[in-house]
């Protein structure tokens, strides 16, 4: 009887940390769809958001009961340019948790933001691609949520983390540095003093007032430093990692090649995207709206919509000649940086479509969202469109690509490309010198070796003690000293300074055609090396 009782008291304890860790999963799990339940007074909620969102920007208050939990007197409104229709039972949201309460908040965020998966009948496109973008870059996170309003089920929404202050110190440490939304207004905005049809592209123009139409300022000021950008950009590319982060927008630009993202910079109206300035000065591009990724926007330019070849075959490097895309023509002459965007480009295919990972992640998801999707009444899709989005094209008139069916071709077509063909450095056996067994004298400096083949033309080694400092560069030596066994056998070494107990640091190996990186991720998940373990 002990024992059984002792058995039982365990087992509740195990459900209850089972419980416990089932609440306190984030709200942009990916494994999980979440449940948000928005209660409103007004039976005639629909009508009013829609008079809401006609005549400005003001909010409904009500309840909001996310995940069991329960926050009162949020705001909330539809959201949305083209996916917002009057009297439509489907409407995206926006869901301000502090409305009122200025310190409310469910794990740390303040506003939710729902998306109805416009020209998306998989409802993968947003989920797998910004979960794509952030093995690389800077990016918002995303998952599915089932919605209730007043207690009936209004629908399967996908729910993307709103790039706002809470976001920006997260990744930033600051969030009171300069910071625009490049979402051009598309109204016929005519002045004779400005260039027509330039969107956010970060063309320059010396007045201010023809930025205005083009850049939505999300911080109390910034005018000036956009346009410095732009002059740096268009007029004095020389000194452009000064005002941009330069590696974060390559990354940018491969990810829109590759997976056919055009509703973005890479696109006819160079939208969707925030610029963000970092504590160096930097501007930092972070990517947004997801849904038309994977070739459901068709326009790269001003002309026709491209056919589903054009999208397969989409060239690497579209606009390198375009004066109105100065991030891609004024970066990519730059021998270096059109090195190491290809380098991108590579690693995204490699990483996600070459090795199948992309189909089995969209799988996997779909599997997740069947039965949501399936009891969504409101839905704009049947579920046979749900299921076919992934192999094959839906619709006569929009002709909306499968996933599998526009990237299978592509990556055949990306692997082929003449530039990516060419082999990059290999970079293996990456190691750090440990002090010798039984040795007196401790070690105080990282001495770092790789192997690295291919007939590398240079390798460096980059490091940092802070998170916060930038990475410095040292030259590694094949020169048959340290950990190096004799000159030109492939093993580069290099010693890192002394300056602290711990270091982080990557690789990257040059030949004469391209680059390589070691790890990938090189800027999320560098290497690490401490000084007690090599002691």
């Amino acid at each position: 009887m002990r024992n059984l009782l002792l058995f039982i008291i365990l087992l509740c304890s195990f459900q209850a940390i089972i419980g416990q860790s089932k609440a306190t999963t984030d709200l942009y799990d990916t494994d999980q769809v979440k449940e948000i339940r928005l209660t409103f007074k007004q039976q005639n909620w629909s009508n009013v958001l829609d008079s809401l969102r006609i005549n400005g920007s003001n909010l409904l208050v009500g309840q909001a009961r996310i995940d069991g939990k329960t926050h009162k007197n949020v705001g909330v409104r539809y959201r949305g340019s083209r996916s917002f229709k009057v009297g439509s039972k489907r409407n995206p949201l926006f869901i301000k948790l502090n409305f009122i309460d200025k310190k409310q908040n469910h794990q740390g965020y303040k506003k939710i933001k729902l998306s109805n998966s416009l020209r998306d009948p998989s409802m993968v496109r947003e989920v797998l691609g910004f979960e794509i973008a952030r093995k690389y870059m800077i990016a918002p996170k995303a998952n599915y949520v089932k919605v209730y309003i007043n207690d009936a089920y209004y629908g399967l929404f996908v729910s993307i983390e709103a790039v706002d202050k809470e976001f920006l110190e997260e990744h930033f440490i600051s969030d009171d540095r300069t910071f625009f939304k490049c979402t051009p207004d598309f109204t016929n905005y005519t002045s004779k003093d400005c260039m027509p049809n330039v969107f956010g592209s970060l063309v320059y123009e010396k007045d201010v007032h023809c930025y205005l139409h083009n850049y939505e300022l999300e911080s109390d000021e910034g005018w000036d430093d956009l346009i410095a950008l732009t002059d740096v950009l268009n007029n004095k590319p020389e000194a452009i990692e000064s005002v941009l982060d330069v590696d974060q927008t390559l990354w940018m630009l491969a990810f829109n090649n590759v997976l056919v993202n055009l509703s973005s910079y890479s696109g006819h109206k160079s939208q969707n995207y925030y610029l963000y300035q970092n504590e160096k000065g930097q501007f930092t591009p972070i990517i947004w709206d997801l849904n038309l990724a994977f070739g459901s926007y068709k326009n790269a330019t001003a002309g026709s919509d491209l056919s589903l070849k054009e999208l397969q075959e989409l060239d690497p490097m579209l606009h390198i000649d375009n004066k109105y895309k100065p991030l891609i023509s004024q970066l990519l002459k730059n021998p270096t940086y059109k090195k190491v965007y290809l380098s991108h480009l590579r690693t995204i295919l490699y990483d996600n479509f070459e090795n199948g990972w992309y189909e089995e992640r969209a799988t996997a998801l779909q599997k997740l969202i069947a039965g949501p999707f399936v009891d969504d009444s409101n839905q704009r899709y049947t579920y046979r469109d749900f299921q076919k989005s992934l192999t094959g094209t839906v619709g006569t008139k929009s002709k909306i690509p499968g996933i599998v069916e526009l990237m299978a071709k592509r990556s055949n077509f990306l692997k082929k490309y003449q530039m990516l063909r060419v082999i990059p450095p290999n970079i293996s056996d990456v190691t750090v010198l440990k002090r010798e067994q039984y040795a007196s004298v401790k070690l105080d400096k990282f001495t770092i070796s790789a192997t690295v083949d291919k007939l590398p033309k240079k390798v460096w080694l980059y490091y940092r003690y802070n998170k916060m400092d930038s990475f410095k560069e040292l030259e590694m030596q094949d020169n048959g000293k340290l950990q190096d066994k004799q000159v030109n056998d492939n093993i580069y070494t290099a010693t890192i300074p002394k300056g602290s107990d711990e270091v982080e640091y990557y690789i990257v190996a040059e030949n004469s055609a391209t680059i390589s990186f070691s790890p990938s991720n090189y800027m999320f998940k560098p290497y690490v090396a401490n000084i007690t373990e090599i002691n």
